[in-house]
């Protein structure tokens, strides 16, 4: 069995000399894998939200468009944009905790499209190299269930290490999947002298979330029209804005408000792909503002366990959660 590289750099065809996740091409051949590889046989795709909302706007929505924008992006890089100890056994079902732009992948068969929930169903083989996590699926819930908080375990988690008793945090992007949990734990973690506030795109979202009673205000408001939404949370906090900004949503042009939103000092976490670090950047710098913004890494320590969490200690969220993407 031939040796392979800890990051799965063996697998890049081209440019040579980058890793899996930048490269142009990646070799997706599964007929021989590597000393430090796990072959997995593929049965859903979770992609990336702001992904697929492009892939679903270049197809026009069509489902077989998507299908194919799908499988030509596969045969054209190999990707959809384990040596020493492992506890996995032959035909355990895990959830692979890596981005598919860095998965070699195949496609046989593309079974069913989602795009309400971002999922595709595939007869299909993926790898996972040796640095790659992943989570078992749990015993204990709906393995669908499991899959769609998995999905975005990283935000939940990562609101969980940001906020502390005594935040005002303000999560963009409330209503949906990420949002949702984030906002459990950050009111988890600011405790009853903390404040939670949910900003929603539609009226339908905004009224679940109200419902769902995670936060202290919940409104509706475009992301992308940044100075209404400063104006009402002026008056919501009282002009000290927010200690903590939490943004989620999967469109572009929403730097702004998160920056605007955030105090001096503050943090604004940008999980959302759909994000322009440019943009971030100049548009902080433009306003005088002085916060510490944090890339959304998806991934930060024991969040799988963190996220399967909510959904058993929050009854109303995993009904939700049921209802949605189960």
């Amino acid at each position: 069995m031939k040796k392979g590289n800890k990051y799965g750099i063996h697998r890049v065809i081209e440019p040579l000399g980058v890793l899996p996740q930048p490269a142009n091409k990646i070799d997706n051949n599964m007929d021989e894998i590597y000393d430090n590889e796990i072959l997995i046989d593929v049965q859903t795709l979770n992609i990336d939200s702001a992904s697929f909302t492009q892939i679903e706007e270049q197809a026009g929505g069509d489902k077989e468009k998507i299908a194919q924008i799908m499988l030509d992006i596969v045969a054209k890089q190999g990707k959809h944009a384990l040596k020493g100890k492992t506890d996995l056994m032959v035909g355990d079902k895990i959830a692979t905790l890596v981005s598919l732009s860095l998965t070699p992948l195949r496609i046989d068969k593309i079974k069913d499209i989602r795009p309400d929930i971002d999922q595709v169903d595939i007869n299909g083989k993926a790898i996972l190299f040796e640095s790659g996590i992943y989570a078992k699926i749990p015993k204990d819930m709906p393995e669908t269930l499991a899959l769609s908080a998995l999905d975005v375990a990283g935000a939940p988690a990562q609101t969980a290490k940001l906020v502390k008793p005594g935040d005002t945090v303000l999560i963009i992007g409330a209503g949906g999947k990420s949002g949702m949990l984030c906002c459990y734990e950050a009111k988890k973690r600011a405790g009853v002298t903390g404040t939670v506030i949910g900003l929603c795109h539609s009226e339908k979202s905004t009224k679940r979330l109200q419902e769902l009673n995670l936060c202290d205000y919940v409104f509706a408001a475009d992301a992308t029209q940044p100075v209404p939404i400063l104006e009402k949370l002026e008056e919501i906090t009282k002009g000290q804005l927010c200690d903590v900004t939490i943004n989620n949503v999967n469109i572009t042009d929403t730097e702004m408000i998160s920056i605007l939103a955030t105090k001096d000092n503050g943090i604004v976490y940008f999980f959302s792909m759909a994000t322009s670090f440019t943009k971030a950047a100049l548009g902080a710098e433009g306003v005088g503002k002085d916060v510490n913004m944090i890339v959304g890494n998806g991934y930060t320590k024991g969040h799988a366990e963190i996220t399967l969490q909510i959904l058993r200690e929050s009854e109303v969220l995993r009904k939700v959660f049921t209802e949605l993407y189960a």
